[in-house]
Protein backbone atom coordinates (compact mmCIF):
# COMPACT_ATOMS: atom_id res chain seq x y z
CA UNK A 1 0.00 0.00 0.00
CA UNK A 2 3.06 2.29 0.16
CA UNK A 3 2.74 2.80 -3.60
CA UNK A 4 -0.48 4.73 -2.97
CA UNK A 5 1.38 7.16 -0.71
CA UNK A 6 3.90 7.80 -3.48
CA UNK A 7 1.18 8.23 -6.09
CA UNK A 8 -0.72 10.75 -3.97
CA UNK A 9 2.54 12.55 -3.22
CA UNK A 10 3.42 12.76 -6.92
CA UNK A 11 0.00 14.15 -7.80
CA UNK A 12 0.09 16.73 -4.97
CA UNK A 13 3.58 17.85 -5.98
CA UNK A 14 2.62 18.09 -9.67
CA UNK A 15 -0.46 20.15 -8.81
CA UNK A 16 1.66 22.39 -6.59
CA UNK A 17 3.98 22.98 -9.56
CA UNK A 18 1.08 24.53 -11.45
CA UNK A 19 0.98 27.30 -8.85
CA UNK A 20 4.73 27.85 -8.38
CA UNK A 21 6.00 27.30 -11.95
CA UNK A 22 9.60 26.85 -10.78
CA UNK A 23 10.07 23.23 -11.94
CA UNK A 24 11.19 22.13 -8.45
CA UNK A 25 7.99 20.43 -7.35
CA UNK A 26 7.69 18.77 -10.74
CA UNK A 27 11.14 17.22 -10.29
CA UNK A 28 10.15 16.04 -6.80
CA UNK A 29 6.98 14.55 -8.32
CA UNK A 30 9.25 12.58 -10.63
CA UNK A 31 11.18 11.40 -7.59
CA UNK A 32 7.91 10.30 -5.97
CA UNK A 33 7.22 8.23 -9.09
CA UNK A 34 10.62 6.64 -8.57
CA UNK A 35 9.59 5.76 -5.01
CA UNK A 36 6.32 4.40 -6.36
CA UNK A 37 8.16 2.16 -8.82
CA UNK A 38 10.35 0.72 -6.08
CA UNK A 39 7.30 0.22 -3.84
CA UNK A 40 5.63 -1.78 -6.59
CA UNK A 41 8.70 -3.92 -7.24
CA UNK A 42 10.28 -4.29 -3.79
CA UNK A 43 7.19 -4.14 -1.60
CA UNK A 44 7.74 -2.78 1.90
CA UNK A 45 11.43 -1.92 1.51
CA UNK A 46 10.92 1.64 2.76
CA UNK A 47 14.61 2.51 2.80
CA UNK A 48 14.86 1.58 -0.88
CA UNK A 49 11.75 3.64 -1.66
CA UNK A 50 13.14 6.74 0.07
CA UNK A 51 16.51 6.15 -1.58
CA UNK A 52 14.89 5.94 -5.02
CA UNK A 53 12.92 9.11 -4.29
CA UNK A 54 16.10 10.95 -3.27
CA UNK A 55 18.18 9.63 -6.17
CA UNK A 56 15.58 10.33 -8.87
CA UNK A 57 14.74 13.76 -7.42
CA UNK A 58 18.42 14.74 -7.21
CA UNK A 59 19.01 13.56 -10.77
CA UNK A 60 16.04 15.47 -12.11
CA UNK A 61 16.90 18.62 -10.13
CA UNK A 62 20.56 18.49 -11.13
CA UNK A 63 20.31 17.40 -14.75
CA UNK A 64 16.84 17.99 -16.18
CA UNK A 65 15.71 21.18 -14.41
CA UNK A 66 18.62 23.39 -15.58
CA UNK A 67 18.12 22.31 -19.18
CA UNK A 68 14.36 22.79 -18.98
CA UNK A 69 14.70 26.25 -17.39
CA UNK A 70 17.24 27.33 -20.00
CA UNK A 71 14.93 26.13 -22.75
CA UNK A 72 11.93 27.96 -21.27
CA UNK A 73 13.76 31.21 -20.48
CA UNK A 74 16.00 31.56 -23.54
CA UNK A 75 14.03 33.09 -26.37
CA UNK A 76 15.22 34.66 -29.55
CA UNK A 77 13.51 37.61 -31.17
CA UNK A 78 12.43 35.30 -34.02
CA UNK A 79 10.36 33.07 -31.74
CA UNK A 80 6.68 33.85 -31.97
CA UNK A 81 4.09 32.45 -29.63
CA UNK A 82 0.53 33.11 -28.57
CA UNK A 83 -1.99 34.42 -31.07
CA UNK A 84 0.74 36.04 -33.19
CA UNK A 85 1.89 32.53 -34.15
CA UNK A 86 -1.20 32.30 -36.39
CA UNK A 87 -0.12 35.17 -38.65
CA UNK A 88 0.73 33.75 -42.08
CA UNK A 89 -1.25 30.54 -41.58
CA UNK A 90 -4.05 29.59 -43.91
CA UNK A 91 -7.53 28.69 -42.79
CA UNK A 92 -10.90 27.69 -44.17
CA UNK A 93 -13.94 29.96 -43.91
CA UNK A 94 -16.67 28.30 -41.81
CA UNK A 95 -19.02 31.31 -41.73
CA UNK A 96 -19.10 34.06 -44.39
CA UNK A 97 -16.36 36.62 -43.66
CA UNK A 98 -16.71 40.31 -44.48
CA UNK A 99 -15.13 43.46 -43.04
CA UNK A 100 -17.34 43.23 -39.93
CA UNK A 101 -17.42 39.56 -38.92
CA UNK A 102 -17.22 35.88 -39.83
CA UNK A 103 -15.47 32.69 -38.75
CA UNK A 104 -12.45 30.74 -39.99
CA UNK A 105 -11.03 27.38 -39.00
CA UNK A 106 -7.29 27.46 -38.24
CA UNK A 107 -6.35 23.84 -37.69
CA UNK A 108 -8.43 22.62 -34.75
CA UNK A 109 -9.41 26.15 -33.66
CA UNK A 110 -12.26 28.29 -34.96
CA UNK A 111 -11.58 32.04 -34.83
CA UNK A 112 -13.74 35.09 -35.28
CA UNK A 113 -12.55 36.79 -38.41
CA UNK A 114 -12.90 39.86 -40.58
CA UNK A 115 -11.44 40.83 -43.93
CA UNK A 116 -8.38 42.99 -44.22
CA UNK A 117 -9.99 45.33 -46.78
CA UNK A 118 -13.43 46.93 -46.95
CA UNK A 119 -15.57 45.26 -49.62
CA UNK A 120 -13.74 41.92 -49.58
CA UNK A 121 -15.96 38.92 -48.85
CA UNK A 122 -15.09 35.24 -48.44
CA UNK A 123 -17.68 32.50 -48.60
CA UNK A 124 -17.82 29.22 -46.67
CA UNK A 125 -15.17 26.76 -47.85
CA UNK A 126 -12.76 29.35 -49.26
CA UNK A 127 -9.13 29.30 -48.12
CA UNK A 128 -7.82 32.53 -46.59
CA UNK A 129 -4.53 33.68 -45.09
CA UNK A 130 -4.26 35.30 -41.65
CA UNK A 131 -2.65 38.69 -42.13
CA UNK A 132 -2.90 39.92 -38.51
CA UNK A 133 -4.46 39.18 -35.16
CA UNK A 134 -6.58 41.98 -33.70
CA UNK A 135 -7.41 40.87 -30.16
CA UNK A 136 -9.63 37.80 -30.55
CA UNK A 137 -10.18 38.38 -34.28
CA UNK A 138 -8.14 37.00 -37.17
CA UNK A 139 -7.78 39.56 -39.95
CA UNK A 140 -7.78 37.58 -43.20
CA UNK A 141 -7.11 38.15 -46.91
CA UNK A 142 -7.10 36.10 -50.09
CA UNK A 143 -4.38 33.41 -50.11
CA UNK A 144 -3.12 34.67 -53.49
CA UNK A 145 -2.66 38.27 -52.32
Amino acid sequence: MAWLFWLIGAVVLAVGEVFLLDLVLLMLAGGALGGLAVALVAGDAYALQVGAFALVSAGLLGLVRPVARRHLETRSSEQVDGPAAHVGRTGVVTQRVDHRDGRVSLGADVWSARTEYEGAVFEVGETVRVMAIDGPVAVVADTVG
